[in-house]
């Protein structure tokens, strides 16, 4: 069995999805990041686990059933390495992803537990040239992250890079897109289950104003 990570954000307006105003105001980019979190918070309570635990900066109730352990470090390269540091259970690996692939499901998060239980270490590609998924077996092997440029087109590549000098090479997970933009969290709410919170927010607040 694995525990499962995830790195969110408090959806907090003017912190969070800023890449969204325009055309949303910082309200509603805080309400859809909300219910990305939410939907992706559901996926990870549904998927096999011994253990879950939310990564956040600033104040969030974690779900029940799961832990809570505050973001740390300058910079998110350090956040991510510690992650995995403070998190760290002895023999049990961990799956960490982030809150901006709402349309990422139990069974997708079940696979890549499979995966990382298997091979010892998974790696999520995003579209964007990023990543939204990381599983490691050692906790230590994430040191290499704050030398990783993070938030730009190369950050999967050179993390990668980084991971297999040190010795780990990850099978890859699924590619997904995730949200930045607001062109960005129209194509993924379609990829979202119908009923979820992130495919309403999305239609009620970026594509209403449309309409």
């Amino acid at each position: 069995m694995i525990q499962l990570l995830v790195m969110a954000k408090a959806p907090v307006p003017g912190r969070v999805k800023t890449r969204l105003c325009p055309p949303c105001t910082p309200e509603q980019a805080a309400m859809i990041a909300a219910a990305a979190l939410a939907d992706t918070l559901d996926a990870a309570s549904g998927a096999p686990a011994v253990r879950r635990v939310l990564v956040v900066e600033g104040a969030y109730p974690a779900p029940p059933g799961w832990e809570s352990v505050p973001q740390r470090g300058d910079g998110l390269g350090e956040r991510l390495a510690h992650a995995f540091a403070d998190t760290a259970l002895p023999g049990v690996p961990a799956l960490l992803i982030g809150m901006d692939t709402p349309q990422v499901s139990g069974a997708l998060l079940a696979a890549a537990a499979e995966a990382l239980e298997r091979d010892g270490a998974v790696f999520g590609p995003a579209e964007d040239g990023g990543w939204w998924a990381l599983g490691l077996s050692d906790p230590a092997d994430a040191d290499v992250l704050p030398g990783v440029p993070m938030s730009v087109a190369v950050t999967g590549e050179r993390t990668l890079a980084a991971l297999r000098a040190r010795g780990v090479r990850p099978t890859a997970l699924a590619c997904l897109r995730d949200v930045d933009t607001a062109a960005d969290a129209i194509m993924v709410a379609a990829d979202c289950p119908a009923r979820g919170r992130f495919p309403a927010a999305v239609t009620g607040l970026l594509l209403g104003a449309r309409a």
